[in-house]
């Protein structure tokens, strides 16, 4: 504690001590006054602590601190949400399963009792067997909605007693009526007086079960309503609560690190404009200086990138030829053994002429996937396949994996391609095209030729080089029948 603050502590603890005295308190008073000067003077070096040591957090437990508060009052509306549904569905439970079907059984059992009350009389005039099976339909009607109430929980069992008692003497009393029917009409009104009687007090109980369970009902129904409005009142205290220290949060975070960002920021403009040579004048030592470190190999990695960007095909998004002669070039210069594999779709112009450049475009498409799965399956990391436009593809591969690389994609070819043909033309073996002179010609199924070039039996000088002997080498593949790879074995340094 600051000298400061030491004479403002002595102070006020004279001041409650002459206030005590003064007043005549108890010694309570004095205890009491000197604690709480001692917490406060705790509590304050506490939060001078907490300052410094926020001060040395780093970007990440600054985050983590500033949002932990948005954390808590996160669990805390969800577990008061849960609390609340548990209610509302405790209530809502207790209202679908007991109080409405024992409220239903309530009105089915009076209907019972006057139904009973009909067929009775009816039976007693018309003395008619069917309106005593009536009666008795109504009697058990009665029993089995009676059973059903007793199976609902939190009912009194006693009134429900009470009402099965009264209901076996009212059928007692009718009992010894229907006893009675072929006495005098002088004798029978004594038992129809008492059926009255006991009707009566059977629907009056009735009548006060049902009016209970409509107020618990009603009781129910008004905690289900205040529940709702109080939850509502408290989430929106949450909601105000989460909004202020959230943007405590952030107005915190952004005073500490907006310098940066900003810098990050227009670092991010420029180099959205292509200017990827610019970097963001950021000199701090801890996470936002690794971040603009990062920025700026990103920003190279994109420069390179976007080289090969424009160099890439549209169709397959394969690296072209830019990116081909650089990878060829770097093979040679290293000296390491390789094999350069030129690859081309025999009788593709025809079938592009015939079908149109949509289904040519797929036939392309289908042969860069076939080579990419070649070089996924047969290659290495280090292997390379490119597009050089057209149905000109090329692989640069190690002397070790070429020739799986090529038998892979030549019985792969001769798989699929008859996919992309018509049924006719699939059983004629061939199509039909005019040449440039017009005259019609047959052109066979498309095949694949792949000419290899590799510097096993001669020194590969320049790319140049490289790129006519495998021309010269798929050529030749191509004068023959069928798909086939063909590598020039010739030795020498020219």
């Amino acid at each position: 504690m600051e000298p400061k603050d030491e004479v403002l502590f002595r102070i006020k603890s004279f001041d409650l001590i002459h206030f005590c005295k003064y007043h005549n308190y108890k010694i309570e008073c004095l205890v009491w006054g000197y604690m709480a000067m001692a917490y406060r003077r705790y509590f304050d070096g506490a939060i001078e602590k907490t300052r410094r040591k926020y001060l040395k957090l780093n970007i990440a437990n600054k985050l983590l601190l500033g949002f932990l508060p948005l954390f808590i009052l996160t669990v805390l509306m969800a577990a008061y949400a849960l609390a609340s549904l548990g209610r509302l569905n405790a209530i809502n439970k207790s209202i679908v399963q007991g109080d409405i079907p024992f409220l239903l059984a309530m009105d089915k059992m009076i209907s019972s009792v006057y139904s009973q009350e009909l067929h009775g009389d009816r039976y007693m005039i018309l003395k008619s067997r069917q309106n005593m099976e009536l009666y008795e339909g109504e009697r058990l009607e009665f029993q089995n909605q009676l059973r059903i109430i007793s199976s609902l929980p939190g009912k009194d069992k006693n009134a429900i007693d009470r009402l099965s008692t009264l209901h076996k003497e009212y059928n007692s009393i009718f009992k010894n009526w229907f006893r009675s029917i072929d006495m005098p009409a002088s004798d029978q009104s004594v038992s129809k007086k008492r059926i009255g009687e006991k009707q009566n007090e059977l629907i009056g109980l009735i009548r006060e079960i049902s009016g209970q369970t409509s107020s618990e009902l009603n009781e129910k129904t008004r905690t289900a309503s205040l529940i709702g409005s109080i939850s509502s009142r408290i989430y929106l205290v949450f909601c105000i609560f989460s909004l202020l220290i959230g943007l405590g949060a952030a107005l915190a975070i952004t005073r500490n690190i907006s310098g940066a960002i900003i810098r990050l920021k227009n670092a991010t403009q420029e180099i959205s404009k292509g200017k990827f040579d610019y970097a963001p004048d950021i000199h701090n030592q801890d996470e936002l200086g690794e971040l603009s470190h990062s920025f700026s190999e990103m920003a190279k990695r994109l420069k390179r990138l976007e080289e090969m960007y424009l160099d890439t095909s549209p169709l397959t998004h394969l690296p072209g030829g830019i990116a081909i002669e650089n990878i060829l070039k770097k093979q040679i210069d290293s000296g390491h053994l390789f094999a350069f594999c030129l690859i081309d779709l025999d009788n593709f112009k025809a079938y592009n002429d015939n079908y149109g450049y949509a289904r040519g475009n797929q036939v392309i498409k289908n042969t860069a996937l076939i080579i990419e799965e070649a070089v996924k399956k047969h290659g290495t990391d280090e292997s390379f396949y490119g597009h050089i436009g057209g149905d000109d593809f090329v692989v640069i591969s190690s002397i070790d994996h070429y020739v799986d690389i090529c038998r892979f994609i030549v019985d792969r070819f001769d798989k699929t391609v008859e996919e992309f043909y018509d049924p006719k033309d699939l059983r004629n073996g061939f199509i039909i095209r005019r040449t440039r002179k017009g005259v019609e010609k047959k052109f066979p199924i498309m095949t694949i030729s792949i000419g290899v070039v590799t510097n096993q039996e001669r020194q590969l000088k320049h790319v140049v080089q490289v790129g006519e002997i495998a021309a010269e080498t798929k050529n030749y593949a191509k004068s023959k029948p069928g798909s086939l790879y063909y590598v020039d074995r010739r030795k020498g340094n020219s």
